[in-house]
């Protein structure tokens, strides 16, 4: 297993160990030990699954009183999985990351608190599995807009596949009244 920083302190990308012969593959997908040595300590108590056609965009997303770290990975199809940071604080406050998870590439993506989360389907069909660090509370779900032209994520469509409630969610000056710092940043050979 090898785990890559992204441009996003914290954000990481885990590439597991395959073994593969003419029967198919083997993978862990989780190991509190491995995970732990490689600086992923983290209490995982929840997982979640779903199932989406292509073009559908789900996010940008983040849970406000209880946080919840993410471990992001694909078990069918693929996907373009983001993460933007908002922490007011932070130096890279506004900015994004967007990487290829798929059932073919194995990658998982950590996405730890104080970050929205969100992914567009890139496939016929997508499923994704994650583990949380929290449970799910809908009273502290919160919404980033996923076009907001402050954070210049460039999708694979103008136009995917919403939820209601995704497309009316506020942009980041809206939320925090200020857009994200200039971006300086450098992209990982891993990310898109």
């Amino acid at each position: 297993m090898r785990v890559h920083e992204t441009a996003l302190e914290g954000v990481v990308l885990v590439e597991p160990t395959v073994w593969r012969d003419a029967r198919g593959f083997f993978v862990e997908t989780w190991h509190a030990a491995r995970y732990r040595e490689a600086g992923l300590d983290v209490p995982f108590v929840q997982d979640n699954h779903s199932r989406s056609v292509e073009g559908t965009l789900r996010g940008l997303h983040w849970q406000e009183g209880r946080p919840q770290g993410k471990l992001v990975r694909v078990i069918e199809g693929s996907i373009l999985d983001v993460a933007v940071d908002i922490r007011p604080q932070s130096p890279t406050f506004g900015h994004h990351v967007a990487v290829t998870l798929s059932a073919d590439n194995f990658l998982q993506c950590y996405i730890p608190p104080g970050f929205a989360h969100g992914f567009y389907v890139t496939s016929p069909v997508a499923q994704v599995e994650y583990k949380c660090t929290d449970y799910y509370a809908p009273e502290e779900e919160r919404g980033l807009l996923w076009s907001d032209p402050d954070v210049g994520i460039v999708w694979p469509s103008p136009s995917p596949l919403l939820s209601a409630r995704d497309r009316q969610h506020p942009t980041l000056r809206e939320l925090f009244g200020q857009g994200p710092a200039p971006r300086t940043r450098q992209v990982s050979a891993l990310e898109r």
